[in-house]
């Protein structure tokens, strides 16, 4: 009588051995695929570029995931509306050389990253890489 308990064993053992090796394939997947995504779309860069102008804003935003973000009112010909470039900043230390310059001209030089899955990386796709003040 033992000997039918243990062979009934045996096809549930590998049942749920199966049900397990199934589940974490379905939960390790769909991480594995984001976390590529995320490590491509923020490891290379769609361009390099240069922007001037006043830094009105930068502020630590976000519930789950902090990130710095910025506006910079760019130097417009007289008559024109006023533009703002929104950014982010992804370095603390970049961030506060930023704060030190809000009011002030600057160039900031970013790189434009598409395909972010989220806006836990920052909810602009322009991620400014450098500061240099510009003097009037």
């Amino acid at each position: 009588m033992t000997h039918s308990n243990s062979t009934a064993q045996v096809p549930r053992s590998r049942r749920t051995h199966r049900i397990l090796t199934l589940a974490v394939i379905v939960l390790a997947v769909p991480v594995i695929i984001f976390s590529l995504w995320a490590w491509v779309a923020l490891g290379y860069s769609y361009s390099t570029e240069e922007r001037a102008g006043y830094v009105q804003k930068l502020s630590r935003k976000g519930w789950l995931c902090k990130t710095w973000e910025g506006e910079l009112a760019t130097v417009n010909v007289s008559g024109t509306t006023p533009q703002t470039f929104h950014f982010t900043v992804r370095s603390d230390s970049l961030a506060r050389e930023i704060a030190k310059n809000v009011g002030k001209r600057v160039s900031l030089t970013y790189e434009e990253h598409r395909g972010v899955p989220t806006s836990c990386f920052g909810e602009t796709p322009y991620f400014v890489t450098s500061l240099k003040p510009v003097q009037p």
